[in-house]
């Protein structure tokens, strides 16, 4: 077996659980495990670690990852995103390029965000969306997280996209969805694409049906 690690496009719709699944499947290797959740929503750079490698599980992890995300405003939904239920509605205001940017730069270094519920952080040994799906809620602690850039790309008169690189640990659903009560209304992310992980970006992250034992590679900066 070779040990090494797979860098997929993750496509939208598919746990990152069931991505290590189908790759286990198709490559008829147990030991494969992944570096850091994607949402079901998100698409994009998840990296897995296969074989020996799994026992650096953590020195992935703490890697930044950048995004290019999507954040339509006027409703809010239980999980922050478009998977999720639609709970409230609101007007938007108008919105300009100066004021986004504004808000931009209050978000930008190290911020405090309490996590989703609905998130595969445990509680007492559960995962917190499997108490939200039962309907209990947990007041949670914010945690210290970096946003290291922040950029507009595209505003529209309902919808914000952006560019953010991260510290590990961040999570972009909270960060839209804190981003638009500061706009005074309510919002969640419909897009969300991963384009890097540490040194891996999403030019060379190969598509699911594609992959083969060919795409197991060394890591690139250690061993």
């Amino acid at each position: 077996m070779k040990d090494g690690i797979i860098i997929i496009n993750k496509p939208k719709g598919m746990t990152s659980h069931d991505v290590v699944d189908y790759v286990r499947k198709v490559l008829r290797i147990k030991k494969i495990g992944h570096s850091g959740t994607l949402d079901p929503l998100a698409s994009g750079v998840l990296v897995l670690l296969v074989g020996k490698i799994t026992k650096f599980f953590r020195r992935f992890l703490s890697y930044d990852k950048e995004y290019i995300a999507t954040l339509s405003l006027g409703k809010v939904t239980d999980s922050g995103d478009a998977l999720g239920k639609v709970i409230k509605e609101t007007d938007v205001p108008e919105i300009s390029q100066e004021k986004v940017e504004e808000i931009f730069k209050e978000f930008t270094g190290i911020i405090e965000q309490v996590p989703p519920m609905i998130s595969a952080l445990k509680y007492k040994g559960k995962r917190l969306y499997q108490l939200a799906r039962k309907g209990i809620e947990i007041k949670l602690q914010p945690r210290k997280v970096i946003i290291k850039e922040l950029k507009l790309l595209e505003l529209k008169p309902k919808e914000i996209k952006f560019y953010v690189r991260c510290s590990t640990g961040t999570y972009i659903r909270k960060l839209a969805t804190d981003i638009a009560q500061r706009l005074n209304c309510g919002g969640y992310v419909s897009e969300i694409e991963r384009i890097s992980v540490g040194p891996y970006s999403i030019k060379e992250a190969i598509d699911l049906k594609d992959v083969n034992e060919s795409h197991i590679l060394p890591p690139k900066d250690f061993i």
